[in-house]
């Protein structure tokens, strides 16, 4: 048994995990850089070296080249069956996406971290809270989170997950500074309410779009109007993921 979950894993991690794609996680960092307060952009501007959360929100994609950081590749995600709670989950080993984000902002919150570690954790989770928010990140377990769902789009052979993560904000052609000034639009109310949110509420959102991202023709032929139904959700994910990141630094650093 714990051999098939391995393999299971390791296929997992072998194929597309990737949350957003390259402009997505830029996205979700650019919109939290406009909500972090000045006491917190200061200190995370020292930690980062001047880097921007836009700048580093991919660096947890680029190190999975480097077998130094193998140990991280199941954070990106986490299987949570229909019908199920996470606390009603068998949990993986080595760590998901849920338990990770929880654990880095509790180790920020301790302090005491060398600037490196530190670093690291605000890259961990200027990543990981926007792969928490791409619905297909919070898996079934049926079909590794869209990767098995093979499928046209706009007439290109891909798969559902790819679609999430890049296809539909790839096909219409924003810069990632554009798109953030397109989707970073909420009331006071709305980011009091989303910043006031736990985690686990975070990927039950995701949970709750199942249907919606599932809803297929039989011909699994999608383009234009499937972007039609989907991208005011995928601008709302990411809009809700920049939101959340600056809450979580500011309740650090503010």
């Amino acid at each position: 048994m714990l051999k098939k979950v391995a393999f299971i894993l390791c296929l997992f991690v072998s194929m597309q995990v990737f949350g957003w794609g390259m402009t997505g996680h830029r996205v979700v960092g650019y919109v939290a850089e406009q909500h972090l307060s000045k006491k917190a952009k200061k200190r995370i501007t020292e930690i980062l070296d001047g880097e921007s959360l836009a700048t580093v929100s991919n660096w947890m994609d680029d190190i999975k080249s480097d077998h130094a950081y193998d140990h991280t590749h199941n954070w990106h995600w986490v299987t949570i069956p229909n019908g199920k709670t996470y606390e009603e989950t068998e949990k993986n080993p080595d760590g998901d996406v849920i338990s990770t984000i929880e654990r880095i902002i509790t180790d920020l919150k301790k302090g005491g971290l060398p600037k490196e570690k530190e670093a690291e954790g605000i890259k961990m989770l200027a990543h990981l809270i926007g792969d928490i928010h791409q619905p297909l990140h919070v898996g079934t377990g049926e079909d590794m989170g869209g990767n098995q769902v093979k499928l046209k789009w706009f007439w290109e052979s891909s798969n559902l997950h790819s679609v999430w993560d890049s296809g539909m904000i790839d096909s219409e052609n924003y810069s990632y500074t554009e798109l953030g000034d397109v989707v970073n639009h909420a009331s006071k109310e709305e980011i009091k309410e989303w910043q006031s949110s736990s985690v686990r509420d975070w990927a039950y959102e995701s949970m709750s779009l199942r249907n919606q991202v599932y809803n297929l023709p039989e011909t699994k032929d999608i383009n234009y109007e499937y972007r039609y139904k989907n991208w005011r959700t995928v601008k709302e994910r990411l809009k809700r993921a920049g939101i959340r990141l600056a809450g979580v630094l500011n309740d650090i650093y503010g």
